[in-house]
């Protein structure tokens, strides 16, 4: 073909389409990490300075609690002075804050220990509660809530309805008492509120911080009945918090994507009626679902205060309740930063686990 003589230039620089580096993350990406992170930061610090200041204005004076009563004013400033209570707020807060950053939460005023070691020690039995009801929890949740929704307006689906609502109308402790009333005084099948083990029942050498598995590794046989027999209970409470507003939530968000056009597309294919609801609704409804776990899971490691303290079960919660009734500033602190950072942490996840699931979340 001959030349026409008309040179087509190259489109300039700032016309030609940027090509991505690879390997490397998007700017967008990184500033969207940075702002997150941000947040989150300032979350803590705000519930660690809200927390402080709640702790000092509205809490008793813990030396009341701490000096004998006929003790001397001295000796009452000398216990002050050690804690270091004389200081102006100001004073105390700053001080705090610079332990804070170094990873040391202060010493204990009914223990005498360093809340680190306190919060670390009591670790292993609040994980060994909250594990089983979690799982028993989450899967006898979401499945109710599918299994209502795929089963919407018959007997079962107001069935599951009403032990929903009432699991969720009903207060955890009070909960706590009626079974121990029913299954320990009444019957006699259960344990009583005694901890992880009876009194006597030899422990197990630590290898994990549960008792159950740490039974099971040295051989301790009756140890690890008796200690499953002392879950039973509270740990059938606190499953009750759990799965009854995943229930809810997974049968909500269910129901929505059985009416949806793709839904209706897949059945219209050809698609078998357990294939569709199993690949095609079941993915759909658990995104709503994914944010309630995470509030089950932050309650379960933190929420269950008042679970611990019904049956006696020594755990961060039942610290936290005794930090509370002795005006125990720096383990009260310690817990809420621990109640923070996992509500941060997991809500952190389930943005993660959102744009995963569903790329249209991501930005």
């Amino acid at each position: 073909m001959a030349d026409s003589g008309v040179v087509v230039s190259a489109p300039p620089a700032a016309a030609r389409p940027r090509e991505r580096s690879r390997g490397r993350l998007p700017r967008g990406a990184l500033l969207l990490a940075a702002r997150k992170l941000g947040g989150a930061l300032l979350v803590v610090w705000g519930v660690v300075t809200f927390t402080f200041a709640v702790a000092r204005v509205v809490a008793p004076d813990p030396i009341g609690l701490l000096v004998p009563p006929g003790a001397t004013e001295a000796a009452r400033e000398a216990v002050r002075a050690d804690l270091g209570l004389d200081r102006s707020m100001a004073e105390q807060y700053v001080i705090y804050l610079r332990d804070l950053v170094t990873g040391d939460l202060g010493t204990s005023f009914g223990t005498g220990r360093a809340v680190t070691d306190d919060l670390m020690g009591r670790l292993p039995a609040t994980l060994e509660l909250a594990v089983p009801a979690l799982v028993v929890g989450i899967v006898l949740g979401t499945a109710l809530g599918v299994l209502s929704a795929v089963r919407r307006g018959r007997l079962l689906d107001h069935v599951i309805r009403v032990v929903t609502v009432i699991a969720l109308a009903m207060p955890q402790f009070w909960l706590g008492l009626v079974l121990l009333s029913l299954f320990y005084v009444q019957l006699g099948w259960l344990p009583g509120p005694l901890g992880r083990l009876p009194v006597g029942t030899p422990i197990p050498p630590e290898v994990t911080g549960s008792y159950v598995i740490d039974g099971a590794l040295a051989g301790q046989w009756d140890t690890v009945r008796q200690a499953l027999d002392q879950l039973i209970l509270p740990c059938a409470v606190l499953a009750c918090g759990i799965f009854a507003p995943i229930t809810r939530v997974a049968r909500s968000g269910m129901v929505e994507a059985l009416r949806s056009e793709y839904v209706r597309t897949a059945h219209a294919y050809g698609f078998g009626r357990s294939t569709v609801h199993r690949t095609h609704a079941l993915r759909n409804a658990l995104l709503p679902v994914i944010t309630m776990i995470a509030g089950g899971v932050a309650f379960a490691f933190t929420g269950a205060v008042l679970v611990e303290g019904v049956f006696g079960w020594p755990g961060i919660g039942q610290y936290a309740l005794t930090a509370v009734e002795q005006s125990d500033f720096p383990a009260l602190q310690g817990f809420v930063l621990y109640a923070a950072v996992i509500y941060v942490v997991l809500y952190a996840l389930v943005d993660l686990a959102h744009s995963l699931a569903d790329p249209r979340t991501r930005s």
